[in-house]
């Protein structure tokens, strides 16, 4: 059996293997970049625009702009044999996307993006459920205490937002939901298909209500609703990216992250600054994420040894 196997396809999985957790990380962390991007861009549109408008028409951007790429790359790029599962995220992403910005035209960037934070919790639940991928103690207790860092931060502040707070958290489990999908199907469908099929439906379940509420927005509304648009398409892909190279559990306590990023623009182009509560937490959170990095660099470090290993026996 074993002389079957030849030495070039072991190298070819140590290539796939090498460092393909840390470029993962690097994928996610782009997309939660991304993602705060077009938070600043949902909120300033919000405040004259609904957010089934906005929903409508960044979708339908985001849609057209993928046309091209699907004529460029040809028939096998679209063609999709699982048109209910992309309804099923189309009508979860719009549900999510809906709710996430009912709570950005009520709350500050900051507390939005660390409610979101919940997140970890429900993927990692499902991802047991749904994927029977391995938790670990280690995953665990990494999201654990990045979730305690949460709660510091959102002691004094969820308070007075109980409704808000309930709104984000149901849209945190939607979420959760499309990662677990998006997992569960990335390597049967195309990515192309996926982001086309998202938007497709997003837009097209989006449509009604807002030919009902009949508000046409002004060029510079559009301008920034197809930028909008494209920052949907890229922080899908970039998601999708990391989704193909490790465990959707594995990636969970790195959203923690977007915590700083989101201090950083709220910093820049709203003149926020970190609260002390703000500050302890963050200190929790990032030891947690440091943790589950040394971890998981080193399981994939013993993995790829183990292959190279096997590669001399065949030699």
């Amino acid at each position: 059996m074993a002389t079957s196997l030849k030495p070039n396809s072991f190298k070819q999985i140590m290539c796939f293997t090498k460092n393909s957790y840390l470029r993962s990380i690097f994928w996610f962390i782009l997309s939660l970049f991304i993602s705060n991007i077009n938070d600043l861009l949902t909120k300033f549109l919000g405040q004259n625009l609904s957010c089934v408008d906005i929903i409508f028409w960044r979708f339908l951007f985001a849609a057209i702009t993928l046309i091209p790429f699907l004529v460029w790359r040809g028939q096998a790029s679209w063609k999709s044999n699982k048109l209910s599962v992309h309804l099923l995220r189309g009508s979860l992403l719009c549900a999510g996307v809906i709710l996430w910005c009912q709570g950005l035209t009520v709350v500050p960037i900051a507390t939005v993006t660390a409610l979101s934070f919940s997140i970890p919790l429900f993927t990692l639940a499902l991802a047991r459920i749904f994927l029977k991928e391995m938790i670990g103690w280690q995953r665990f207790l990494a999201t654990v205490g990045g979730f305690i860092g949460i709660i510091i931060i959102l002691g004094p502040t969820l308070i007075g937002l109980p409704k808000v707070g309930l709104t984000l958290m149901i849209a945190a489990l939607i979420f959760a939901m499309l990662d677990i999908i998006n997992k569960k199907f990335i390597l049967q469908e195309s990515m192309l298909s996926m982001l086309f099929y998202s938007a497709v439906f997003t837009a097209t379940l989006s449509a009604f209500p807002t030919y009902i509420e009949g508000i046409i927005p002004s060029y510079q509304q559009l301008g920034l609703l197809m930028g909008l648009g494209i920052g949907s398409n890229c922080l899908l892909y970039c998601a999708l990216k990391a989704f193909t190279m490790t465990d959707t559990s594995a990636l969970a306590p790195f959203r923690y992250l977007e915590l700083l990023i989101s201090a950083a623009f709220g910093a820049i182009f709203f003149s926020e600054t970190l609260d002390w509560f703000t500050a302890f937490g963050t200190a929790v959170i990032i030891p947690s994420t440091l943790f589950i990095t040394r971890y998981e660099f080193n399981r994939e470090r013993k993995a790829t040894s183990s292959y190279r290993k096997i590669e001399k026996l065949i030699e």
